[in-house]
């Protein structure tokens, strides 16, 4: 008896499917976008914040390597992209002085160089161990890295730092990297380059393997890999864009400084805003090096108690949206994709309007206890919202711890109606996804 059933044999598309028209697209808008956001944001301020965004990309998601893909919760990030800000500018005094010949361009690979070379030295012994040791194990090297910055002036050049001209040596086809946008299209260069780069390591056999140690490391040992040998090369990767982002933070400034670069705070920054953007999605280390930049820059601008907020921020996110900024798009995609995501929209004003209320109130006390303790000398009167109120009135906190209570009781109610409405979707679409399955 001889079977009638056919072999088939997978289509082009599906073996070439890195290169499928959608992916393309979204690699040309990112590239779009990297070449027109000067153009849409002209002041001087922006360019500075387009920067510095280009480079938190890259050092983002090479943090991302470890964190999100390896499981590997670091606390000594910074090191990497630390020491390779300090080579790259060492290289730049040496290159201006005629001593090195190397150019400006090439400076980002030498703090890519520089990170990778560090990562080699102390990854082996910080990547023997996993989990809560390997988190403990960086931060001790993170702390000794931040202690010989005192001990070593020549090289980390004390509390005033190391300085440098990025402008030296001849143009590179008429480009002296003199001005802002100039260097901001050098950052982006770099940005688009590692991005794709690191989104290539993801489809790699040792991505994968990286994923398999952090899902299951027991099971990846059975097998016959050796788990540490794993995290050790994905250490070393990332430590190598770690120092790109480093060498580009050099250009950037010309100035780099151990307190604001080898420190544990830097390293704390990178991983809080990883976490932030979604650890488990690729492009979610891209949102939150938007954030720290908005963050860091905006924020610490229009109040003191920017810190506050933040760890608020932070606190909200680990209890409700563990998986970031990311996972709340990728959710919403799945339901937009199913043709529901309108039915949600007004319990979404909802949440945003009455979240916003709660916010306002419990903002006004906290400016208002900032003005006391910090501005006492000032008086009692402050500004808040366009509005003068009394920081010592009775009346000015009853009024806010009123708008708090009134914007959180609302939000609940909302938040219920809100659950109930996505519990009925999340079921539709299995429905409608069982169903499918079953023609």
């Amino acid at each position: 008896m001889t079977s009638n059933t056919a072999t088939t044999t997978p289509t082009a598309y599906y073996r070439f499917k890195p290169w499928n028209v959608g992916r393309i697209v979204i690699w040309g808008m990112f590239a779009l976008l990297l070449i027109v956001a000067p153009h849409l944001f002209t002041s001087s301020l922006a360019l500075t914040m387009l920067s510095q965004i280009g480079y938190l990309i890259i050092i983002c998601l090479s943090y991302n390597m470890l964190l999100g893909q390896g499981g590997m919760l670091s606390f000594g990030h910074a090191v990497y992209t630390g020491l390779g800000s300090f080579i790259a500018i060492h290289a730049m005094n040496l290159a201006s002085k005629g001593s090195l010949p190397i150019p400006l361009v090439l400076i980002p690979l030498v703090g890519g160089l520089a990170g990778m070379f560090f990562a080699i030295l102390l990854g082996y012994v910080t990547t023997k161990k996993a989990s809560t040791t390997f988190a403990m194990i960086t931060l001790g090297v993170g702390e000794l890295v931040a202690a010989m910055a005192l001990m070593f002036p020549e090289f980390f050049g004390g509390e005033g730092g190391i300085t440098t001209d990025r402008v030296y040596g001849t143009s590179f086809f008429g480009i002296n990297f003199g001005p802002g946008i100039q260097v901001y299209y050098l950052i982006a260069v770099y940005c688009f380059v590692c991005t794709a780069a690191m989104f290539a390591f993801t489809g790699t056999p040792l991505g994968r393997m990286l994923n398999a140690v952090r899902d299951n490391p027991e099971r990846a040992e059975f097998i016959g890999y050796n788990t540490q040998k794993v995290r050790y090369l994905a250490f070393i990767i990332a430590g190598f864009f770690a120092g790109i982002g480093g060498g580009l933070t050099a250009i950037n400034f010309e100035i780099i400084t151990a307190a604001d670069s080898v420190s544990v705070i830097r390293s704390g920054g990178y991983l809080l805003f990883t976490f932030l953007g979604g650890a488990t999605f690729f492009f979610g280390p891209i949102i939150g090096a938007v954030l720290l930049v908005l963050a860091s820059v905006l924020l610490s601008e229009l109040t003191k108690a920017w810190l506050l907020y933040l760890g608020l921020v932070f606190l909200f996110m680990v209890m409700y949206a563990p998986g970031g900024v990311a996972s709340l798009i990728m959710m919403n995609l799945r339901v937009a994709k199913y043709g529901k995501l309108g039915r949600l929209w007004p319990s979404y004003l909802g949440l945003g309007g009455t979240a916003l209320v709660a916010l306002l109130g419990a903002a006004c006390m906290v400016e208002m206890t900032y003005h006391l303790q910090l501005n006492a000398a000032l008086g009692s009167e402050m500004t808040f919202m366009g509005a003068t109120i009394n920081a010592k009135g009775l009346t000015s906190w009853f009024g806010a711890a009123f708008v708090m209570l009134t914007g959180l009781g609302m939000f609940e109610l909302c938040r219920r109606q809100f659950r109930h409405q996505w519990g009925q979707i999340q079921e539709q679409i299995e429905h409608e996804i069982k169903r499918g399955e079953a023609l």
